[in-house]
C-alpha cells in the first residue's frame, strides 16, 4: 500500500475516533443532564383544564382549554388573556404563565392547527388561515374585550389576525402582546449560520424541507422524544442562557410531538411572511413587545423594528435570553401579561 494510502486510512482511523469519542462525551453530557432534571420535568406540562373545541372558518377543529378564575378561587369577571403558541411547539409551551395568571385571569390557551392535540390540518398551514383560526377562538370562546398575546410564530398570527380582521379587532381586543416574533424579514437559514448567504439560503433550505417530507417518519425517528440529537438542538437554538436540563427536555418533548410534515407545511410561510404594511393599527391599543437579546431564531432587531412601527408600543428586552424568554424570563413576560389585562380593565 503506498504512503498516501496509509496517510488516508490512518486520518479516516483517526476521524473514525474522534467522531466516536465526541460521540460517547455528548451521550454521557446529555444523560447526565437529564438524569439532573428529571424530577423538575416531571412538573411541566402537567396543568390542564377540561378540553374544548372550536371549528375554524375551513372545518379544522382546534384544541382548547380555559382556566376559569373561579375554579381557583378568583373573581369571575377576572380580564381574559389569550395566548397563542409558536411554531412546533403546543399550548403548554405557556406553562410558567398559566400558573401566574390562574385565578387571577380568565386564561384561554389552544394548539395551533396541526399542533399538539388539535387533528392534522393538512393543505391549509399558512400564517393567514392561523390569524382566521385565532378570530375563531374569541368569536367562541370568550366574551369582552380581551387581552391577545403571541409567542414566535403564534405572534405572526396575531399580527395577520389583527390586520385581516379589523372589525373583531376593534370591537375585542383591548390590548396585544408579541412576543419573540416579527412581521417579516425573516430568514431562516441564518438559524443555522449567519455565514450562508441570504440568496443560496432562500433557494435551497426550502427545497431541502421539500425533499425530507417525502420520508417524514425517517426524521421523525431522528427526532423522537429522548433523542439526544433533539436534546442538543433544542439546547442550543430555544435558549440564550444556559438552560435547565427539566427546560430542555420539557422543550424537546414538545418538539419532538410534532409532526416533520407539519413543520414542512408551515416552512415556506417564514420565508415569504411580509405584514409590516398595516402593523401601525396596533397603536390603536396598549401593545408589549418582547424579545431576547440572545435570540438565534427572531433576532433582537425583529422585535425593535416592531415596536418602532407602532407608535406608543413598549419593548421589553430581556439580556441574554434566547427565543423561549417565555421560559428564560417567565416572570418578567408574566408580569407584563398582566399588566397589559389590567390596562383592558381600565377601558
Amino acid at each position: 500500500m503506498s504512503r498516501r494510502s496509509w496517510a488516508w486510512v490512518g486520518g479516516g482511523a483517526v476521524a473514525t475516533a474522534a467522531a466516536l469519542a465526541t460521540g460517547v462525551l455528548v451521550e454521557r453530557r446529555v444523560v447526565k443532564a437529564r438524569h439532573t432534571g428529571a424530577d423538575e420535568a416531571d412538573s411541566y406540562g402537567t396543568l390542564r383544564a377540561k378540553a374544548r373545541q372550536v371549528t375554524c372558518t375551513d372545518g379544522a377543529v382546534l384544541h382548547v382549554e380555559v382556566d376559569e378564575p373561579e375554579d381557583f378561587g378568583g373573581d369571575p369577571d377576572a380580564p381574559t388573556v389569550v395566548l397563542v403558541h409558536g411554531f412546533a411547539l403546543n399550548l403548554d409551551c405557556w406553562h410558567f404563565q398559566r400558573q401566574a395568571l390562574r385565578g387571577s385571569h380568565r386564561v384561554v390557551l389552544y394548539d395551533q392547527r396541526s399542533h399538539g392535540r388539535s387533528p392534522r390540518a393538512a393543505g391549509n398551514e399558512t400564517i393567514d388561515q392561523c390569524g382566521k383560526d385565532l378570530a375563531s377562538v374569541i368569536t367562541q370562546v370568550t366574551s369582552g374585550k380581551v387581552t391577545v398575546v403571541g409567542h414566535s410564530m403564534g405572534g405572526m398570527s396575531v399580527i395577520s389576525f389583527v390586520q385581516e380582521h379589523p372589525t373583531l379587532f376593534a370591537e375585542r381586543v383591548g390590548a396585544v402582546g408579541l412576543i419573540s416574533t416579527t412581521a417579516g424579514g425573516l430568514r431562516p437559514h441564518r438559524t443555522l449560520s449567519r455565514l450562508i448567504p441570504d440568496g443560496l439560503g432562500q433557494l435551497v433550505a426550502p427545497r431541502v424541507v421539500a425533499a425530507l417530507s417525502k420520508a417524514p417518519e425517517l426524521v421523525d425517528s431522528a427526532r423522537r422524544n429522548g433523542s439526544n440529537i433533539g436534546f442538543l438542538v433544542a439546547e442550543r437554538y430555544a435558549f440564550g442562557r444556559k438552560p435547565s436540563p427539566a427546560e430542555v427536555e420539557f422543550l424537546d418533548e414538545m418538539l419532538a410531538g410534532t409532526p416533520y410534515e407539519v413543520l414542512a407545511g408551515f416552512f415556506p410561510e417564514f420565508g415569504k411572511l411580509d405584514r409590516y404594511d398595516g402593523i401601525e393599527v396596533l397603536a390603536k391599543v396598549p401593545t408589549t413587545v418582547i424579545g431576547g437579546t440572545a435570540d438565534r431564531v427572531t433576532s433582537i432587531g425583529h422585535s425593535r423594528k416592531l415596536a418602532s412601527r407602532i407608535d406608543g408600543a413598549r419593548l421589553v428586552e430581556c439580556e441574554g435570553a434566547g427565543h423561549l424568554v417565555i421560559f428564560e424570563e417567565h416572570e418578567v413576560v408574566s408580569r407584563e401579561i398582566a399588566s397589559l389585562a389590567e390596562a383592558v380593565t381600565r377601558l
